[in-house]
């Protein structure tokens, strides 16, 4: 296990690089706003067309689906080509992919358009954690992944409004030529500041195998789909709750998603700071935090006022998640960041749509009353599998010796 260490931090630079971790994230923003788009143009995209609105909702499945391949197969796919020109690979890909849909005469070509943008996105959050290793120095990788992180929440925030508002003035096509111009920023600053990052592991759909068989892997992947599953049908089915159960106006749903996304936004940009300080802590904290938060709003949903100050303190939750786990990844498989990640990206896209699944048989059955509770709960065992099996020191394969 120590030359396994030894050999990782020899990769990293004696210098953090901040001008290529900031590029990084000028992509990420551009990928994020493509990825969320649909979700704001998808009735005028669908009159265009010729579809109804739920085939057009096909974009952003597609996406999701090629996204959870991509992150599996991306490190064997390009394991003899330098990582600095896979990134920028990955820039060309959203900008191809916009052009597509924004051209598109058909649904077809639309989503040959989205396919792109899903190996882009699967792709690069799959090599996150492993470029993030290579660009700074080890105790700076919680604060180079918030850095690339805050991208995802600021796209998060304002793609859907500034979408909608843009499309309403200038129509959802030229939105989409809008898209490119960070990921052709990105591109550009890319060229200049990423170093030359050659693969140092040959790696392989077996490697895959090999790093889920490494002690406490498996109860990481675990836990975080329990997290994000929870996460993502507590967000999914969140309106309807404060309709429904709140009595909130649409106008003040609008407020309280604003909160959630600003406090999401802050969480990420801190969560470097309190995962240098204890990282097991933090991972295992955060969703008993959520799931304590899910289960107030089922106990005192009625009361408007405090769901926004839950929805708010959720959303602050959440932003310390993505951060924790990709930190989790460099921390415990150095060695194999990019195959880590890849398990990491797949267990996500699943999560997604199993919580979106079962969120939506639950609310058929007990309404958004039992998605809470049922959240809420998978959350907490989400913390105590956190702190039985997961573990927070380096890993090595199996077959060596610990």
């Amino acid at each position: 296990m120590n030359s396994c260490i030894a050999a990782t931090e020899a990769l990293a630079p004696a210098k953090p690089a901040w001008r290529a971790v900031y590029s990084l994230g000028l992509g990420v923003f551009g990928l994020i706003t493509a990825e969320f788009l649909p979700a704001s143009l998808l009735t005028p995209m669908a009159a265009s067309l010729g579809v109804t609105e739920g085939m057009a909702g096909q974009a952003v499945t597609a996406t999701a689906l090629v996204a959870l391949v991509s992150g599996l197969l991306i490190s064997a796919a390009t394991k003899s080509i330098d990582r600095r020109w896979v990134l920028m690979f990955f820039s060309v890909m959203q900008i191809l992919s916009s052009l597509l849909v924004a051209f598109a005469p058909t649904l077809e070509v639309m989503l040959i358009g989205r396919l792109l943008l899903g190996v882009a996105i699967g792709g690069f959050w799959a090599m996150s954690t492993a470029t993030a290793m290579r660009l700074v120095p080890t105790d700076k990788i919680p604060q180079a992944l918030a850095i690339i992180f805050s991208s995802v929440s600021i796209a998060t925030v304002v793609a859907a409004p500034l979408g909608s508002y843009l499309g309403s003035l200038i129509g959802w096509r030229n939105v989409f030529i809008l898209c490119i111009l960070p990921s052709v920023l990105a591109l550009l600053w890319q060229m200049w500041v990423l170093p030359s990052m050659k693969p140092e592991h040959s790696g392989s759909l077996g490697t895959l195998f090999k790093v889920l068989r490494r002690p406490g892997m498996a109860g990481g992947m675990l836990a975080t789909i329990l997290i994000f599953s929870g996460h993502f049908a507590f967000f999914t089915y969140l309106r309807p709750f404060l309709e429904t159960v709140g009595q909130v106006s649409v106008e003040s749903i609008s407020l309280i998603l604003l909160g959630f996304g600003l406090a999401n936004f802050l969480g990420t940009s801190i969560a470097g700071h309190l995962l240098a300080r204890n990282l097991h802590l933090t991972l295992a904290l955060v969703p008993l935090v959520m799931g304590a938060l899910a289960l107030t709003m089922v106990a005192f949903g009625h009361l408007a006022v405090l769901d926004g100050v839950l929805v708010t303190l959720w959303g602050f939750a959440f932003g310390l998640v993505p951060v924790g786990w990709t930190t989790w990844l460099a921390t415990t498989v150095p060695d194999e960041a990019e195959s880590a990640g890849g398990l990491l990206v797949a267990s996500i896209q699943f999560a997604i749509g199993a919580g979106a699944a079962g969120g939506g048989a639950v609310f058929d059955l007990s309404g958004a009353n039992g998605v809470f509770t049922g959240r809420g709960l998978l959350l907490i065992t989400a913390m105590v599998i956190v702190f039985a099996a997961v573990r927070v020191t380096p890993t090595v394969d199996n077959r060596n010796p610990q």
